[in-house]
């Protein structure tokens, strides 16, 4: 082939075109129209729009993953916020049961001991308060022990009360404590009044009563008596003074066969659950002491 006929020109691959300065400054000067024109003329916001369109379903689908993982961060981080906050309330709802169980029994004390202020200022009889602290260790009696004795002016017989009733009398007396023995004890009688009938009595402790009573013994089956009948002390005993609250007659039993009534007493005072009282100076104490009678004069002897 003679040289003359070939083609000198370079392949495609080797063909040089425009070179990459100007590449660049052509491309940044397009960059620079299209900005420009955007802002001042919205010429390329059609455009956006448009592929945003287009491209919004595969941007929806490329998203739904990063939403899933999103959202299930997010169910388990409220799952655990939620039991979080209930075991909280848990806890706070057992703390505000404590304090209700804690504030009711000072409730009941303060409504006691205010009762207790008002039966003071009505009784006339020196007293003071005092504080059950157990009871006594003995199954078969019923007997209390209070925090007061001696060296605060306890006696034995002063009579102990509550703002209901009549509770016990004082029959021991130490240092600081007292005994007391509770008018429900089988050994213990007080002579008490018919608020009613004004008809006295005695009443004993019934040891065998349910949760501790009372009964008004040789009281004859004809004696006028009657089931809500309130008896109070009568005073006549020297130890507790007259008009206090004792027991309520809850049955009267007359039988043929006896001349005396059966009357079992409930009585007043709470003497399964009281806590504070009032220790009342006998009444025997605060009666003056009989004149002593001053010697006869003697008579002269007649002398025969």
């Amino acid at each position: 082939m003679p040289l003359g006929t070939l083609d000198r020109t370079p392949p495609p691959l080797f063909r040089q075109g425009l070179s990459a300065l100007s590449k660049l400054t052509l491309c940044s000067a397009l960059a620079l129209f299209l900005m420009v024109s955007d802002v001042r003329y919205s010429v390329v916001r059609p455009l956006r729009s448009a592929i945003a369109e287009v491209l919004y379903p595969v941007q929806w689908l490329v998203m739904q993953p990063v939403n899933w993982v999103r959202g299930g961060s997010g169910y388990f981080q409220s799952l655990a916020s939620a039991q979080a906050g209930t075991e909280a309330m848990r806890v706070t709802m057992a703390r505000q049961t404590l304090k209700a169980q804690e504030a009711e029994p000072l409730r009941l004390e303060n409504e006691r001991l205010r009762q207790l202020l008002e039966l003071r200022q009505r009784i006339t009889t020196p007293a003071m308060a005092a504080q059950v602290l157990y009871d006594a260790a003995d199954p078969f009696s019923r007997k209390i022990i209070i925090d007061r004795g001696t060296i605060h002016g306890v006696v034995a017989g002063s009579p102990v009360i509550d703002s209901y009733g009549v509770l016990g009398q004082v029959t021991r007396v130490y240092g600081s404590v007292s005994e007391v023995t509770l008018i429900t004890d089988g050994d213990q009688a007080i002579p008490v009044l018919n608020t009613r009938t004004g008809v006295r009595g005695v009443a004993f402790g019934d040891f065998t009563a349910a949760g501790g009573g009372l009964e008004l013994r040789f009281t004859p089956a004809d004696t006028d008596v009657q089931v809500g009948d309130v008896l109070s002390t009568s005073g006549v005993d020297g130890v507790y003074p007259p008009g206090l609250s004792v027991a309520q007659v809850n049955q009267v039993q007359r039988r043929s066969e006896s001349v005396f009534a059966r009357i079992s007493l409930t009585p007043l005072g709470q003497v399964g659950g009281t806590i504070h009282v009032m220790v009342l100076q006998p009444v025997a104490s605060q009666i003056a002491a009989r004149p002593v009678e001053p010697a006869a004069a003697s008579k002269p002897v007649a002398r025969k």
